[in-house]
């Protein structure tokens, strides 16, 4: 049997989907992959991200900057942000990537948290959902959405916590994106969490060209694989395949709106 299937998370204006997008959609689109959700991580990327959207009618932008290269943005960035959303470019569905990172050595987290604030009232203030980056930072990520208290909630991406974490931001009305970390046997905390959670709170997302899925390590991710993220979560939860496909199916179309 064949589903429908939405990646709610592809960096598509990255290599290898450069210069070979038609090839890169109809491959994702020969396996019923209907939609990619493209979020932008920088200001310097929003007009690539928002023509791949006019241009390819599978794709969909989100805009937003990424704590991740907290040093490229400056208020000017902002600025361009709420430019660009307050232009309401037809394909534009979300506000994203944005969120809160203690990866790196020197995270300039102070900046990240005020950068997270703005973006935060901005989506709230177009009535956009959020596509959120955490790690590392989950209770904190928490305490700012619930005091943002979103119209439009949105998903927390590459979801990596506990099951505790994960059922707050459920709590909050946040969906969370299912990707290919479930397909690495090791990975037990967050198979279990994606085993556990409710099903109206799932998304899929493959976080390409980044996060290979278990089994081809070393090679870009790419869209069509939100198929072999289904078929895992499908082995670890106890309701029938296609009542699975259906649910985040319609998850994704409600919370995006198309």
């Amino acid at each position: 049997m064949s589903y429908r299937f939405i990646d709610t998370h592809c960096h598509f204006d990255f290599p290898p989907f450069t210069g070979d997008e038609s090839a890169s959609i109809q491959g994702a689109t020969d396996v019923g992959v209907q939609s990619i959700i493209v979020p932008a991580t920088q200001a310097a990327n929003f007009s690539r991200v928002l023509a791949l959207a006019e241009n390819y009618p599978p794709l969909f932008a989100a805009l937003g900057l990424h704590p991740i290269v907290i040093e490229q943005h400056s208020d000017d960035c902002l600025e361009q942000l709420q430019q660009a959303l307050d232009k309401r470019p037809q394909k534009l569905v979300a506000v994203g990537e944005i969120g809160l990172d203690l990866y790196r050595d020197d995270p300039q987290f102070d900046k990240q948290e005020r950068l997270l604030e703005a973006q935060l009232k901005l989506a709230k203030r177009y009535e956009l959902p959020v596509i959120l980056h955490s790690r590392r930072t989950h209770d904190k990520l928490a305490m700012h959405l619930k005091r943002h208290a979103l119209p439009r909630t949105g998903v927390v991406h590459g979801f990596s916590g506990s099951v505790q974490q994960a059922e707050r931001f459920v709590q909050l009305g946040y969906k969370i994106g299912v990707g290919g970390t479930i397909t690495y046997p090791r990975a037990s905390k967050t198979r279990e969490v994606m085993a556990q959670l409710p099903l109206d709170s799932l998304l899929l997302e493959t976080d390409a060209p980044d996060m290979p899925l278990n089994g081809f390590q070393g090679q870009p991710n790419r869209p069509e694989q939100v198929v072999r993220v289904f078929d895992v979560l499908c082995e670890l939860r106890p309701e029938p395949a296609d009542v699975i496909a259906d649910a985040l199916y319609r998850n994704t179309t409600a919370l995006f709106d198309f």
